[in-house]
Formats: C-alpha cells, sequence, structure tokens
C-alpha cells in the first residue's frame, strides 16, 4: 500500500532504531544496513561562512529530473554526443603516445603558456586584445568565480549582479559571504538605469559595492544580450563610479543571428576581468576556463589556486591544445549551433501552441536558455511537484534570485532534447499551467 507521496511504507524490519536520539539504522531491500547520524555532530566546528552555503535548486532536481521517463528542460549541458567522438578518440590516443608522461603530472599553477597562448587566439576572435602572461587557467569557469569571490570579497560585501543571474555564481559569492544586490534587466539586458539608481542607493547608505557581475551576452538564465549602446553605457557608469566590473562570457560563440556585439573586455582593457571557459565550444567535463585579469589581480589568483589545487589538469589542458590546434573546432561550433538554433526554435514553437494566455518568454540569439514568465498568481516553485508528476522538469526562477524573488519565473533549457521530446515536454508543462490556472481562478472566485 502506498503512502499519499506514493513512498511505500517501512515494515517493522526497516523502521529506524535510535541510540541517544542521534544515531539512526535501518535496514533497505537486499538485507543492507545502513547506520548514520540524525543530527550534525559537526555544528559547532564549521566555519561561519558554511551556514550561508545552499543546495542549488538545478541541483536539487538532478535525481529526479534524469529519470529517462521525464522530459527535462532543467538541465544546462551542452550536447557532447554531437562532437566527433571517433575524431576524439584518435586525438587522445595519440594525446597519451605522445606527452602522456607530461601531461600526467603536475603542470605550473598558472596553466599551459602554450595553451595559453592558443586561447588568445580565440578571444581574438572576438575583438580581444590578450597577453598570454594574463590568462590564469581554472578547473571550469566556476572555479575562476570562486577564486575572485576570495580574492576580493569579504563577509558583508556588496556583489551588483543582474536579476536574475547564474546560480553557480550567486552559489560563490553566498559562500563568501557576499551580500548580492541584484539589478534590473529587459529584452536588452541590464538597464543602464537600474544600475545608476543601484550605485545611487549604496551610496545613500554610505557603501560601496566590490564589483558588478554581469554575463551579457545569451545571459544564463535570461536568455537575453546587452545591446551595443548599453555595452557603451554600462562601461560609462563604471568608470565615473569605480566599479569594477567582472565578465563571464561562456555562450557568446554558441550564436544563432550573426555575431554578437563584443564582449566588454573588447571595449575596456583597464577596469573588466573577463571569465572564459570551453564547455560550450569543447566539452563541459574537461572543466577548463580561464580568467583574464590584471598582473596584480593575476598573481593573486595564482596564490589562491595553488593553495586550493597546486595547478590545474594537465591532460584537460593538453586535449583542449590540440582540440583547438588538431582539429576543426569552428566548424564544430557551427555545429552545434545549427543544432541548438533548431532546439531552440522547437521549443519557441511549442510555447507559442501550447502555453495558455499570459505566459511570456524571451527569444535567445544564441546561448542555452529560454527565461519564461507565468501569469500572473502562479508560483514556479510549488507548481514544479505537479510538474514533475506529468514528468517534466524546469528551474523554478528563485534559485537565480539571492533575495526570494522569481516565484513567477522558470528556466527552460533546450540543448539536450531532441526536437520532438522539447514539443511532449512543453505539452505536458503546458497542461501543468493551465491546471494552476484553473485552481487561482476558482479560489479568486471563491474569494470574491
Amino acid at each position: 500500500m502506498s503512502t499519499a507521496s506514493g513512498r511505500q511504507p517501512l515494515d517493522d524490519a526497516a523502521a529506524p532504531t535510535r541510540d541517544h536520539g542521534a544515531r539512526a539504522t535501518r535496514t533497505i531491500r537486499g538485507g543492507l544496513r545502513v547506520s548514520g547520524t540524525t543530527l550534525d555532530d559537526y555544528t559547532g566546528r564549521y566555519a561561519s561562512r558554511v551556514h550561508g552555503m545552499a543546495q542549488s535548486e538545478i541541483r536539487a532536481l538532478f535525481s529526479v529530473a534524469s529519470r529517462p521517463e521525464v522530459v527535462s528542460l532543467a538541465g544546462g549541458n551542452p550536447y557532447t554526443a554531437a562532437l566527433p567522438m571517433d575524431e576524439l578518440g584518435e586525438m587522445f590516443t595519440r594525446l597519451l603516445s605522445q606527452v602522456g608522461a607530461e601531461a600526467l603530472g603536475y603542470c605550473p599553477g598558472q596553466g599551459s603558456i602554450a595553451l595559453r597562448e592558443a586561447l588568445c587566439g580565440v578571444l581574438e576572435l572576438s575583438g580581444i586584445r590578450a597577453s598570454a602572461d594574463d590568462l590564469v587557467l581554472t578547473t571550469g569557469a566556476q572555479q575562476g568565480l570562486d577564486l575572485l569571490a576570495r580574492t576580493f570579497l569579504d563577509p558583508g560585501d556588496i556583489v551588483l549582479a543582474e536579476g536574475p543571474t547564474y546560480v553557480g555564481a550567486l552559489g560563490a559569492f553566498q559562500a563568501a559571504q557576499a551580500d548580492v544586490r541584484h539589478l534590473p534587466m529587459d529584452d536588452d539586458g541590464l538597464i543602464p538605469a537600474g544600475l545608476e539608481e543601484g550605485l545611487a542607493a549604496l551610496e545613500r547608505e554610505g557603501r560601496r559595492a566590490k564589483f558588478l557581475y554581469t554575463i551579457p551576452t545569451y545571459q544564463n538564465p535570461a536568455g537575453v544580450t546587452l545591446t551595443e549602446e548599453r555595452r557603451e553605457e554600462i562601461l560609462a557608469i563604471a568608470e565615473r563610479h569605480g566599479l569594477l566590473v567582472i565578465e563571464d562570457d561562456p555562450y557568446s560563440m554558441i550564436s544563432f543571428e550573426g555575431a554578437p556585439p563584443a564582449p566588454l573586455r573588447a571595449r575596456a582593457e583597464r577596469g573588466v576581468i573577463y571569465l572564459g571557459t570551453v564547455s560550450k565550444i569543447f566539452a563541459a567535463g574537461l572543466r577548463l576556463g580561464w580568467v583574464l585579469a590584471p598582473p596584480a589581480v593575476r598573481d593573486k589568483l595564482l596564490l589562491a589556486i595553488e593553495a586550493s589545487i597546486l595547478c590545474p589538469s594537465g591532460l584537460t589542458q593538453e586535449a583542449t591544445l590540440r582540440f583547438l590546434t588538431e582539429m576543426e573546432w569552428r566548424q564544430q561550433v557551427k555545429v552545434f549551433n545549427t543544432l541548438y538554433r533548431d532546439r531552440r526554435d522547437a521549443l519557441l514553437g511549442a510555447l507559442g501552441d501550447y502555453m495558455p494566455e499570459g505566459m511570456t518568454w524571451t527569444v535567445p540569439g544564441g546561448g542555452l536558455f529560454i527565461w519564461a514568465t507565468l501569469p500572473e498568481g502562479l508560483d514556479s516553485k510549488a507548481m514544479l511537484p505537479r510538474a514533475l508528476q506529468e514528468r517534466v522538469a524546469y528551474v523554478p526562477g528563485t534559485g537565480f534570485y539571492a533575495d526570494g524573488n522569481g516565484r513567477r519565473e522558470m528556466r527552460l533549457n533546450f540543448s539536450t532534447q531532441t526536437s520532438e521530446t522539447i514539443r511532449e515536454g512543453v505539452r505536458r508543462l503546458a497542461g501543468v499551467v493551465a491546471g494552476d490556472i484553473d485552481l487561482r481562478d476558482t479560489f479568486a472566485g471563491g474569494a470574491a
């Protein structure tokens, strides 16, 4: 017999037994016995910053959204199955036979000079002039965010960020015990007047922001892109106020409608620290990113890297170098772009065909995400269990805010599912939305 939650009740043999209220032992299928504490014996030993850490909305969804019967629009993975696996296999074989011993050993903390030079060539395609000396290789761009947070932020410091913003950045800033203040966006990206007002509000409080964190191109999660005009305005405002800008740019090469505007770092070499990654143009599993920073900041980042991981992976660096120098990587990016554009169009088409009136969404020119807003009175987080029951997943908008906003919003991903599966997922989701609208209207009518 099932309980209301759908779980099987424990029989007497599987019920937990407690010792002094702190330790529990239970039997699970197969007769395996598992012991563990029900209370945290180390609470008084943790650093204060640990208490501000929380599981992200996305990671909490993984165990459910990864089930084969669930159409997941919740992830953010690149579609690595589109890579030429046979060619990559040959490349890795050559790598190991030619430089395997070196690649499997330690390397300099800043990373391979040959790869840093190759990445400077990649950056030049976006108009960024860079020296290999100013690049620091990291274990994904996420480590770059963590390093910058640890380098710049003390507890209570203020970070300005778009609202919504990347959940991984929120995690890094909150782990550093920073106070994240969100700035308004629209379909053209960060609103310059909102930045001015945010800075003025801080001045009235007698405070300053340590930096502005921004994803100006195909933003995660909103999918919007900062216009050319606004890029110049944002940089001018930052210069007037002495505001450091951290530009996160993982998606600019995933472009569906021509080249995007030049990065902020291509327009201003001073006052902009730039984060990049190969996760979207090659493979996220390699965990390779970089920070382009002034020499003084670079040196502090290197100290932080050496204290945490000693050095980035030599094998990952060598594989990335060969991808950029031996393979047709630009053609591979075109393959990704065609694939993602078709899937974006499938998602947009399905939203238009199935979603009820009052639902709105962004139309991204690149990247991996669409940001949708539910009709008035609906709550994406409260709706999620019903969506999962209908075998479709998304990420509630609250996960992309530090202040509890985003109740009506959700992030939808189109990179990993086929166009047909995307349409089916949206059909299921539309039914859930329609059901919540009926509930809203029923209770509103009863209240009247």
